[in-house]
């Protein structure tokens, strides 16, 4: 699994020019998910995210997390965070899960931060057409790969 994870201070979510869903100050995740990816993997990235210290302190120093902070979260299946770009100039999907295999994992990577963090987060729709504007704080953007483990 490979996530993007944004502190925000608010996001607002479309999805197929619709539906609006939207979060205050807190993460947005882009989650990418392969066909090897398992509960092991959902497990130890929800909580990897959710006790990562990104959100400042009184001092201005990162040394809270999204749970010190009561902060939401807002998680967007991303099956581009897979594109291997090694070849050619058209991005390969090939890594990424197919949906059948996708859904499963994104539905229990949802339950398991939901779990972790002890309230709902707000999620995009699975393989829809969706627009996020949001408002990166700091910035502060993270990448995490569960292959990796840094």
């Amino acid at each position: 699994m490979r996530a993007i994870i944004q502190r925000v201070s608010d996001a607002q979510l479309t999805i197929n020019r619709e539906t609006i869903k939207q979060i205050g100050m807190g993460l947005v995740i882009l989650l990418g998910i392969e066909e090897c990816d398992g509960n092991q993997d959902i497990e130890w990235l929800s909580g990897k995210i959710c006790r990562l210290r990104i959100f400042t302190d009184p001092d201005q120093v990162m040394n809270l997390s999204v749970l010190d902070m009561q902060g939401e979260v807002m998680i967007v299946s991303q099956f581009t965070l897979h594109a291997s770009t090694k070849k050619g100039n058209r991005p390969s999907y090939i890594k990424a899960a197919q949906p059948e295999i996708a859904i499963p994992i994104y539905e229990n990577f949802i339950k398991q931060m939901e779990k972790d963090l002890d309230q709902h987060v707000v999620t995009g729709q699975f393989g829809a057409y969706m627009q996020i504007n949001l408002t990166n704080d700091g910035p502060v953007t993270i990448m995490i790969d569960t292959k990796n483990r840094e």
